[in-house]
């Protein structure tokens, strides 16, 4: 895009400190398709102020809070205001900030999850089918070209009807009590009152449900759910193991654990079909493992020749040189960029980003597996 068709870009949070701010802002960077062009970077207004006019934001539209932000912003020339609203503050804030401006009409993208409850999660939706604006939650993993791969390959038949799905994402930096030290990550992860009701099963498990049901498209039928914590005095679950069922009748394990000593960032899918099995890897992302019933191993490589055309959109580096997290995450602005662009110029478009949706369904999945563990492991309905 040229500099003056680039989207205005607002965010809330993500200032001095902060690592995902960072990662939103290098993503929309990534392709030119987006201005910084306001923010409310911190929860403390002298920091926020300070954060802004470090990123190069103008002094005036470095906010002390989102609340000035959202008043500022709306009282701006349409050719002026900020049009997109990036999210990245702790979990417990997503769903008053998200749903405050999509009121006033401006298009969101949030981190995930969408909302601490159902209810909240569903408010937003109504929020969002009355004003028609466009709202993308960064499940960022979705973005990798050779997840997109897997989809199309499953979608296509490649390894015939699934059976069994498993996904596990393992970390190890919360074995201990990190909270204790006064590290800010640790600190609200691990804190029901701004993390939500779900600790590693929210920060991550919902990362993992995500992956599996954009890449196979199964449907979850019902869960059964162990949750534990194993850092003493930990009020939130560091680890957990899911059984589930699909309406399909597949199977599926999902393991999510942040107690696991030498992982980094584990997140694995493995797909078993009829016919074959699809494996990945997201610390070794630029590789995809196809196999087939008669034996055949294919490894297809990101960048390479015959793959579907969404994951050639989704590459922008030729073959042999590694593309990562980044490329990842600034896919899903790339998209959300080319839907806000088709709404300006009122044309067809369609979205290629997780909408409001998967994000409602994540909520719906972490409130689901807390209910199981606290009955016991109990074999519980998954909401639709």
């Amino acid at each position: 895009m040229s500099t003056q068709s680039r989207i205005r870009l607002g965010m809330v949070g993500g200032g001095e400190g902060a690592f995902i701010g960072a990662v939103h802002r290098a993503a929309a960077a990534l392709d030119s398709m987006f201005t910084l062009t306001a923010g409310a970077f911190s929860s403390t207004p002298e920091k926020a102020v300070r954060s802004g006019i470090a990123l190069g934001v103008a002094p005036e539209r470095a906010y002390p809070s989102w609340q000035a932000m959202l008043d500022a912003e709306r009282q701006r020339p349409a050719n002026e205001r900020i049009e997109l609203v990036a999210i990245v503050t702790p979990n417990h804030t997503h769903y008053e900030i998200a749903k405050a401006f999509a009121e006033a009409g401006f298009h969101i993208i949030s981190d995930k999850p969408l909302a601490t409850t159902s209810a909240q999660a569903a408010d937003l939706a109504a929020v969002v089918a009355r004003t028609g604006v466009l709202f993308g939650v960064t499940y960022n993993y979705s973005g990798y070209p050779l997840i997109k791969e897997a989809a199309a390959l499953v979608r296509d038949g490649a390894i015939g009807d699934i059976r069994k799905v498993f996904v596990e994402y393992h970390q190890g930096w919360l074995a201990t009590p990190l909270e204790s030290s006064g590290q800010k990550q640790a600190d609200w992860r691990t804190d029901p009152n701004r993390a939500g009701i779900g600790g590693a099963i929210g920060d991550i498990g919902t990362h993992a449900e995500h992956l599996l049901t954009c890449v196979t498209g199964l449907q979850i039928h019902s869960l059964c759910a162990d949750l534990s914590s194993f850092v003493p005095g930990r009020k939130l679950d560091d680890d957990a193991s899911i059984l589930l069922r699909f309406t399909s009748g597949a199977k599926g394990v999902l393991t999510v654990s942040q107690i696991c000593v030498g992982e980094e960032n584990n997140l694995t899918l493995r797909i078993h079909g009829t016919t074959g099995s699809i494996a990945w890897r997201q610390e070794d992302p630029n590789q995809l493992t196809l196999c087939a019933l008669d034996g055949q191993r294919r490894i297809i490589t990101r960048g390479s020749a015959n793959t579907h055309p969404t994951t050639a959109q989704a590459t922008r580096l030729p073959s042999g040189h590694p593309e990562g997290f980044i490329e990842a995450f600034a896919n899903i602005y790339r998209s959300m960029a080319m839907a806000i662009h088709a709404r300006r110029t009122n044309s067809p478009h369609q979205p290629d980003y997780p909408t409001l949706h998967d994000g409602a369904r994540g909520v719906a999945f972490i409130e689901t597996v807390v209910q199981s563990a606290a009955q016991g492991s109990k074999w519980l309905p998954f909401p639709h």
